[in-house]
Order: structure tokens, then sequence, then C-alpha cells
């Protein structure tokens, strides 16, 4: 595992992060930041909020769920973005002759989409981040070539103005005014978002919390007034065939992982109703979007 600091800038003072020696990385106010033994570096603002993202529990979960393939047609529908963005004569003029396409998945949880991204389109450069540290190891055990770095997504990101050509964000928090910040002009944002509809059996049986409406169309008035233009929005709608085991990773791999504990003691006891298989909506659409060239973005 390497870290490329082409990606990074000081999370205190702004300026870029370089090496140092073969652990460490610093910028030119002194600032240091040692990479860890699992191959990632933390870079964290001064006096960061205490929280630390997704627990082992909740990867754990989200490994098993996105391990079956559950979710694969949201994985088949972002590689065809990507290539896309790939393959587009945009991309090609903008950018450098030989150099990768750098994708930054910010909100990376386990990985999975970039891994199945870099199967898919192995020429491609990785950045995967995280707020939980936990994602962020598991993340490099499954793309060991990417950059893996621990932030906090409502701050300044620690990356580098205009160092990204595609941001990556799967169900995750988002810092628009950051996203166009890092992201370079002509850039691509591919964000997937729940319909109110997605899982709408566990959240029925109040097995997790309600979705609000309208969330694509909010998402795109505030992206439209940073600059981006609405390139797609795909729906992406199945019935997923789910045993109580899966109902049970489903709920258990996100923030309503605590209201899974019936459905958990239901199917250890075997009742009927957690032995069946049933029915449950996915629901998503993903949104793509490009960052217009000469926007107006304030930049940390």
């Amino acid at each position: 595992m390497s870290i490329d600091s082409t990606w990074l800038r000081c999370p205190n003072c702004f300026l870029d992060l370089s090496p140092v020696d073969d652990r460490t990385f610093g910028c030119e106010t002194g600032h240091r930041f040692d990479r860890s033994k699992h191959g990632f570096l933390t870079l964290l603002p001064p006096k960061a909020p205490r929280t630390v993202g997704d627990d082992p529990g909740m990867l754990r979960a989200r490994a098993g769920l996105l391990g079956s393939g559950a979710y694969t047609p949201i994985s088949d529908a972002l590689i065809e973005a990507v290539r896309s963005v790939s393959d587009s004569p945009q991309t090609r003029a903008a950018g450098e002759s030989g150099s990768p396409l750098r994708v930054a998945d910010l909100g990376c949880g386990t990985g999975h989409y970039s891994a199945e991204l870099a199967r898919a389109l192995p020429e491609l450069g990785f950045l995967l981040a995280d707020r939980s540290p936990d994602a962020v190891r598991a993340s490099l055990r499954a793309l060991p070539a990417a950059t893996g770095v621990v932030l906090d997504i409502w701050r300044p990101l620690p990356l580098r103005t205009d160092c990204v050509d595609v941001i990556l964000n799967v169900f995750a928090p988002r810092n628009l005014d950051e996203f166009a910040r890092v992201l370079r002009p002509g850039g691509t944002l591919l964000t997937v978002v729940p319909t109110e509809r997605h899982l709408r059996e566990l959240r029925r049986d109040g097995l997790m919390l309600d979705i609000p409406s309208g969330k694509s169309s909010g998402l795109t008035e505030q992206l439209s007034a940073l600059g981006f233009a609405t390139d797609s929005i795909t729906a992406i709608e199945y019935p997923l065939q789910a045993d109580a085991t899966t109902r049970l990773l489903l709920a258990d791999m996100g923030p309503s992982a605590h209201h899974a504990e019936t459905l958990a003691q239901d199917a250890t006891a075997g009742s009927t109703g957690a032995e069946a298989t049933v029915p449950v909506t996915v629901s998503i659409e993903l949104l793509r979007f490009t960052l217009a060239a000469g926007g107006d973005v304030w930049h940390a």
C-alpha cells in the first residue's frame, strides 16, 4: 500500500502535503502526519468532532450484503457511468496524456463500489476516504493500490483543489461546497440516493428509519447553485428476494441498525415470519452531474 500525495493537502493550514520520509507526510509549515501500519493517513482538522463513522458491526453487515450480489445492479450502473466519463472526448482532452482518471470515493464504506470499478476499469486511480478508520482499512484490503485517508466529510477536505476527475458518493454524506472545490472543472459527481420506496418493507415493519421524499430534486437545486449541471438521473428499482439473514444485514448496515433487534431475535428463534423469503424493494436514483468550468466556487 502506498500514498499518492498529489491528492492531499494539510488539514491544518491547507498547504500541499508531500513525503518527508517512508512513513511521514508533511507541509511546508511543519505539520506532520504518519501513515498507519494499515497503510492510510489520518488527516483530521484541529478539534474535529470525536465521531468515528461506521462501526465494525455495520461494516461487517455491509460487506456481507454487498458480497452477496444484492446491489449488483447499482455497481453495474456506476461502472457504466464511469466508463462513459472515461471514454468521453471531453475527459480525454482535459486530462494529461497517459494519466489515469482520478476517482475519489468520498464516504467509501467497505470500498465495494470502488473495487468493482477497478475490476472493470483497471486504468483508474483511486482515493478512498471515510471518517471511520475501520472503513478505510477495509477499503484498502479491497483495493490495496488506492490512497486511503481518514477525514471529516463535514469540514474542509484535506484534498487539493481541482485534483479529482470523478467523485463517487454512494449512500454517504455530502459536503457539496467542498465537492465543487476538489473536482476539476468539467469533472463528474456520481451520487446514489435512496428513494422513499427503498427497503419500504423493512421500514413498514419498523426496522429502519423513513426516507423523506424529494431528495434528488433538493440535491439538484443545491448543486445547480454551485455550478453543477445535471447530466442524468437514472432510476434503479427491483425486488430483492430476502431471507431473514439478508433482511438483518440490510437493517444492520446503516444507522438504523439498532432497530433490527426484533428481527434478530425472531431469526434466532426460528419464527415462521423470520424464516420466510420475501421480496424487499431496492429503489435508488443514480445522479450524474458535471461541474461547469469557471463556476463561482469558494476555495478554502
